[in-house]
């Protein structure tokens, strides 16, 4: 079961500047006693159920690494399409209200560093332009030196580049969804105010259907959300082997002297013999334009060099100093940067910190009620990758509650939600999904056998596939 997160986090770069209408906010001094929906978690899942609720003229009230890139050949192609659809969702919102929120399109470069990994990769996506063209068509293999070099890569035997992706300050993302919503008065926003119990009630004359327990004292709520990824199973313990807390590592650099803005973002996918399960990952800030212009590299990672355990991980207070150096380090050896980079060994760091995730099972997030609990609803497991998912995720996940409450079918409801929002079923929260899973082997004993080699980028894509189905 996860534990809450400490109160000492490391320094994110993302809280750097915070929202003044949010930090430290509460809508109003007491708690309010009771809600129609409480919504436990502000990440972007949490922020988007807010903002659909509040958007919704079916709801009434709610209480409540900067990288968006659809991966279109790791796993089925509605679970490609799904993301893709997320990815236009999120840029539809932000050119709409104009977020500053340092949005970037454009393009990817997804690097493989081993032979048999770009082979693996170079032949699911010709099997997705077979398959699924309109995908296909967004993604190009490149191989050989001096092709690579045009990207920039040094040393990996080939790489793919995907159109649709983005890079972003998601903090900013997030806070100005909350903000509007409680400009709106449609949000009731408790900060620091961990939800330690939750419990149905024992009768519901009165229409709520749960106690929400607090140190600030208690709130009843007829629907209860969790979008609270690795901490789900803190207040939903059979979540415990279905989503499962690891710690990662991330890093904000100042690039190379007299260089220039990255035109890709970049992945580095099996980098100095790393697990495949554990891609490197960058994207540079502007170097004009915005309140901090420094161009940081936002490089994230580090998986390979770690000295601490990661898997089942709660405490975001630690910093791997095996990450850390890697990711101060190893960006010089990855990409040839433009600037001056001779003599240099390491680049400065203005922030280094650690954050936590959650890893589903399956590899598949999971999204709608949660059986044996009517009233409770879940989006989370995105397995590091939650902005190609989160949004959509919150969004299916409202259109689930506010169905129920209509008195609509569920199965009515998330066959509308497959035909118009592309929810793929693999991410539904079913009895049968979860015994399917039992039989699975844990979080802990994937990451063992990738690390030993039993389990290649190819044997996890044609898993994720299968379990699509």
């Amino acid at each position: 079961m996860a534990n809450l997160p400490p109160k000492n986090s490391t320094a994110s770069f993302w809280h750097s500047e915070p929202s003044e209408v949010l930090l430290g906010h509460r809508t109003s001094l007491e708690l309010p006693p009771e809600a129609d929906v409480a919504i436990i978690g502000s990440g972007i899942t949490g922020a988007s159920v807010a903002r659909y609720l509040s958007e919704d003229a079916r709801a009434k009230n709610a209480s409540n690494g900067g990288h968006c890139q659809p991966l279109l050949f790791d796993s089925a192609p509605e679970v490609a399409a799904f993301e893709v659809h997320n990815y236009d969702a999120v840029e539809s919102y932000i050119r709409e209200h104009n977020v500053p929120c340092e949005w970037r399109s454009g393009k990817a470069c997804r690097s493989f560093w081993t032979q048999y990994l770009f082979k693996a990769a170079a032949h699911e996506v010709e099997i997705l332009k077979d398959t699924a063209p309109d995908l296909g068509d967004k993604i190009a293999v490149v191989r050989g030196e001096d092709e690579l070099r045009k990207y920039k890569v040094n040393g990996a035997p080939g790489a793919t580049i995907t159109t649709g992706a983005a890079s972003l300050w998601p903090y900013k993302l997030i806070a100005f969804m909350l903000e509007q919503a409680i400009k709106d008065g449609r949000l009731n926003l408790q900060t620091n105010t961990p939800v330690t119990n939750l419990e149905a009630c024992s009768a519901a004359n009165d229409g709520a259907t749960y106690f929400l327990s607090t140190p600030r004292g208690n709130i009843r709520a007829r629907h209860v959300v969790l979008a609270t990824n690795a901490y789900t199973s803190h207040l939903l313990p059979e979540f415990a082997d279905l989503i499962v807390p690891e710690r990662g590592f991330m890093s904000a650099l100042l690039p190379p002297k007299n260089s220039r803005r990255l035109a890709y973002s970049y992945g580095f996918v099996g980098a100095n013999n790393g697990n495949p399960l554990h891609d490197d990952y960058l994207n540079q800030r502007p170097f004009s334009g915005v309140p901090n212009p420094s161009a940081h590299l936002m490089f994230g990672g580090g998986h390979v060099a770690r000295t601490t355990r990661s898997i089942g991980e709660t405490d975001d207070s630690v910093l791997d100093e095996g990450s850390a150096t890697y990711l101060r380090r190893e960006l010089l050896h990855l990409l040839t940067l433009d600037g001056e980079t001779q003599g240099v060994e390491e680049l400065q760091a203005t922030h280094q910190w650690s954050g936590i995730w959650g890893v589903s099972k399956d590899r598949h997030p999971w999204v709608g009620g949660v059986p044996g609990r009517k009233g409770v609803w879940v989006a989370g497991g995105y397995s590091g990758h939650g902005m190609p998912n989160g949004t959509l995720c919150g969004k299916a996940v409202v259109e689930m509650l506010l169905g129920e409450e209509s008195g609509a079918p569920a199965e009515y409801v998330i066959d509308r939600l497959v035909a118009t929002l592309g929810l793929p079923r693999a991410y539904l929260i079913t009895e049968e999904r979860i015994e399917r899973c039992s039989r699975l082997d844990s979080v802990m004993v994937q990451e063992e056998k990738s690390n030993k080699g039993y389990r290649s980028a190819e044997d996890l894509v044609k898993e994720r596939k299968e379990m699509a189905h």
